[in-house]
């Protein structure tokens, strides 16, 4: 099947690119920015046409030849005038889809609430609004309604992510007991990609959710056990405006008021499958739908498992569909505290390795000796492992050595080294330390970078940062510091003991 994928730089139409890849499908993308999309693993396997939703030439040339098109625009703005736009935005696409001879269109929709369609939110409103256009047109469409989805970088998922990181007791509107069914991000990837083989001719709307039903404030608590954290406290309050909600749900979370506005109008309503219909042409996973907490496991996976390089806004590679993308939103992915430090060192990878190497032990950390110890005594006091475990070797490290209170995690000689970090505290640390050539030839020069990341496990994990914040330029500037000038010694030492003519020893 030839597919084409509008919304490739959103959330969904990022994460269901590579899977069609997968399924064998060749893609088409309309995108109004395509350099959004160049760091994408994929992007030399699709075909790209640069235009914008409402430009009917742009829509003509994205829908010509194709057999199944993915309607992923949604618009989150505030106010009344988006609902025009979507309209407009719709009709095109049915209109151009129809003149092109497009074998169907599918769409992801919200998942509806019982009452009538006048007391839907905005945003529900229009959703709706753009459902009857795909469905009345002569063009056939496959309909999903979800509702919460799990995985990051989704609004809903990043509000729950925030809400209940950053408060352990809560003062919640009544919307927290409403009911809802969220669905893990894999499991709607999974729907949407078997839509593609659907029988021809289908014109329908499928409810799909994951294996519970609960409330908001049960969806809290179950993101606080998959996260490791204390259970909440929630106190519900009998009424609970919808600005009152938007205002709380801005000040404790980065999500954007735009969003989070019509997030909050739409929470307010029960949002729970009505039947399972879809299962009759396309069956469960075959491991089955994932559960919620389940979920949110896997879109927490990455940060548990220190894939801290890629794992946030920098990463290039997509991996699970649970996973952050580069195009997701700034605010989502949770939070990843950093202290980001680089120099120009005038020696050569190979002396500065052994620098990097051979840190940590007697040599300590190139910065502020009693500092270290303090932080060792205090973790000991805690019932950590402290500085006590040293090194196994005095040169050499090897992944999963101990490292006094860090573990070597991974070590590309030359490149990297980054550290775990095993001491007491309210969250995940991790030190990576990592070694690049600029430019080539007599003009390349060694950059040494050093990055202190810290991932907070609840209020006291940002109180710790916070509180550490001080002490971060003396210890990291000077270790910064003092890696240069010791990587520059052992490089001008070196080179004074060879004979003349014969290059530096590189590290093994």
């Amino acid at each position: 099947m030839k597919c084409l994928v509008t919304g490739a730089t959103g959330y969904i139409g990022g994460r269901l690119v590579p899977e069609l890849l997968a399924a064998g499908h060749e893609v088409r993308i309309l995108a109004r920015h395509p350099e959004r999309l160049s760091e994408r693993s994929w992007i030399g396997q699709v075909e790209v046409v640069a235009g914008d939703a409402g430009d009917p030439d742009a829509v003509h040339e994205a829908l010509r030849g194709i057999d199944v098109a993915y309607y992923l625009l949604h618009s989150m703005a505030a106010g009344t005038g988006f609902e025009e736009i979507e309209r407009h935005l719709a009709r095109l696409f049915a209109a151009s889809a129809r003149d092109e001879q497009v074998g169907r269109i599918v769409y992801l929709g919200a998942l509806m609430p019982d009452e009538p369609v006048a007391e839907l939110s905005h945003h529900m409103r229009s959703r709706n609004e753009v459902s009857e256009i795909f469905h009345l047109s002569e063009v056939p469409t496959v309909e999903l309604r979800a509702a919460v989805i799990i995985g990051s970088g989704s609004a809903s998922f990043e509000m729950t992510r925030y809400l209940t990181e950053r408060l352990p007791v809560m003062v919640t509107p009544a919307w927290v007991r409403t009911p809802t069914q969220p669905i893990a991000i894999r499991d709607v990837l999974y729907y949407l990609v078997r839509c593609a083989d659907l029988p021809a001719g289908l014109n329908r709307t499928f409810d799909i959710g994951g294996p519970d039903v609960m409330t908001y404030e049960l969806m809290m608590h179950g993101y606080a056990r998959a996260a490791g954290l204390r259970k909440r406290v929630v106190v519900r309050m009998a009424l609970g405006t919808p600005g009152l909600s938007r205002f709380w749900v801005g000040l404790i979370t980065p999500v954007p008021r735009s969003v989070a506005g019509p997030l909050v109008e739409s929470v307010t309503m029960r949002t729970v499958c009505r039947d399972h219909a879809i299962a009759e042409f396309i069956p469960d996973p075959p491991e089955g739908l994932v559960p919620y907490e389940r979920a949110v496991e896997l879109a927490l996976a990455k940060i548990q498992q220190a894939d801290v390089r890629t794992a946030w806004s920098n990463s290039s590679v997509p991996g699970a569909p649970s996973d952050p993308l580069p195009s997701d939103p700034s605010w989502s992915g949770g939070t990843l505290y950093l202290d980001d430090r680089s120099t120009v060192v005038h020696a050569s990878p190979a002396s500065l390795w052994r620098v990097i190497e051979g840190l940590g032990g007697d040599r300590g950390y190139y910065s502020f000796p009693a500092a270290w110890e303090v932080r060792g005594w205090m973790d000991r006091a805690a019932g950590g492992v402290g500085l006590r475990r040293g090194r196994r070797d005095p040169d050499r490290l090897r992944v999963g050595d101990p490292l006094d209170f860090w573990r070597v995690e991974e070590r590309i000689p030359e490149e990297l080294l980054r550290l775990r970090g095993e001491f007491r505290m309210p969250g995940l640390a991790w030190l990576e330390l990592s070694i690049r050539t600029k430019g080539s030839g007599r003009s390349a020069v060694t950059v040494y970078r050093q990055r202190a990341l810290f991932h907070p496990k609840g209020l006291y994990g940002h109180a710790y940062w916070t509180s550490m914040l001080p002490f971060h330029g003396i210890i990291f500037g000077s270790m910064l510091r003092n890696i240069r000038e010791n990587a520059e010694q052992l490089e001008r030492s070196e080179s004074r003991a060879l004979p003349p003519g014969e290059p530096t020893a590189r590290a093994s």
